[in-house]
């Protein structure tokens, strides 16, 4: 694994502890643990249970001994590991968003297609498709519980950078994030969006605001994003974005409106992913901050018994219910481990791996036409697909 941040430590509980649980063809050995800092990443490395440390990625992804590499590092150097690893044979578990913009994305998904070749796969990193609550709202809509989809409100909404004081971190720097509310928690947004729903977003309108333009520096003074005074940088990114999108319709069918918003001002909520889907006979609802719960409604009942009601997604029945009894709940770490799962049954299957670098490269193309239309007073915007480029995960 190639980074030691927050990320970091959420990706290795989910290689801790998936074999541990589910019985999967082949067992994770958690090798090495790349860093910059020496001492930091042995820390890391301790206390998350990696076998040994290194600073060079390069050296640790010519191993003979590697077979996948697992990218958690901000979104700059995505590109450049990843297309270096598939060159080397490995498989890769890439962090989202894929990339910082559509060209290094489109690059990414390249080389991912030319390495699934040689038996090399590759995944990008929305974990939260694999909530239990979330898989199942795909589950329902696809199988027609709610009918023809007819709208879609979605939002992601967190409040960590609400105090104007809070410090300048690589998350506020576009050329390190790339952007930021829209990349970094508007990207899950729109993934998940469009995973329950099996439809593609084809066209957005929207506007980007910064907030807090300044703030302060970290204490080592380091330059994130320019200085503005001596002690305070930047900001370079996005504080809020707002969006609506038309979907692509399915053959025959309505192309429904949808309207997304990622901000990290929505003081009060701390990790407020929400979807609902209504259609012609129904509508789902999903919360991320009560992630085992879906809510569903059924308007095909009468009047009378018509509203949303709660599923507790706990049941042996329901997707990776491989933990604890009914009634027991996961949590926010379970989805990694869930990740983990899918890739190494995927790889070992041969299997198709979903999310895949094209649909991160498509994810990417609406952030980019998101941006695009806020530079352009919101018109509406293409996001541009090729037509011969491969929709998977839908």
């Amino acid at each position: 694994m190639i980074g030691t941040g927050f990320m970091g430590a959420a990706h290795s509980q989910g290689w801790r502890t998936a074999h541990r649980f589910f019985d999967l063809p082949a067992t994770p050995v958690m090798s090495v643990l790349v860093g910059r800092n020496p001492e930091t990443t042995l820390g890391a490395a301790q206390t998350w249970g990696w076998e040994e440390t290194s600073t060079d990625w390069r050296a640790t992804i010519a191993r003979e001994d590697i077979d996948i590499v697992d990218i958690v590092t901000p979104g700059d150097s995505h590109a450049e590991i990843a297309i270096a690893a598939l060159a080397a044979g490995k498989h890769v578990l890439c962090e989202k968003p894929l990339a910082n913009t559509v060209e290094e994305a489109a690059a990414m998904a390249s080389a991912a297609d030319a390495a699934q070749t040689r038996g090399a796969s590759s995944m990008v990193g929305f974990t939260y498709r694999r909530v239990p609550a979330a898989t199942l709202a795909r589950e329902l809509v696809l199988a027609g519980r709610i009918g023809e989809i007819r709208q879609v409100r979605a939002a992601y909404r967190q409040d960590w950078l609400s105090d104007p004081e809070g410090p300048m971190t690589w998350r506020l720097d576009k050329a390190r994030a790339g952007s930021g509310a829209l990349g970094d928690i508007g990207a899950h947004a729109i993934d998940l969006a469009e995973f329950i729903t099996g439809l593609r977003i084809g066209a957005v309108s929207g506007v980007l605001d910064t907030i807090v333009k300044e703030r302060p520096l970290l204490a080592e003074g380091v330059g994130l994003g320019g200085t503005a005074a001596a002690d305070r940088g930047t900001v370079t990114v996005d504080d809020v974005a707002l969006f609506t999108a038309r979907f692509e319709a399915p053959a025959g069918g309505y192309s429904p409106l949808g309207s997304f918003e990622a901000t990290r001002f929505a003081s009060g909520r701390k990790n407020a992913l929400t979807i609902e889907v209504s259609g012609s006979l129904g509508a789902i609802a999903f919360d991320l901050e009560r992630l085992n719960e879906l809510q569903f409604h059924d308007a095909t009942l009468p009047a009378t018994e018509q509203g949303f009601r709660t599923i507790l997604v706990t049941e042996p029945g329901h997707p990776y219910a491989a933990w604890w009894p009914a009634g027991h709940m996961l949590g926010y770490e379970h989805g990694f481990s869930h990740q983990v799962v899918d890739l190494i049954r995927g790889i070992v299957d041969g299997a198709p791996i979903h999310p895949s670098f094209t649909d991160g490269l498509h994810v990417q193309r609406v952030l980019d036409a998101v941006e695009r239309s806020s530079n352009e007073d919101g018109r509406f915007c293409a996001v541009d697909v090729r037509p011969d480029t491969p929709r998977h995960g839908n």
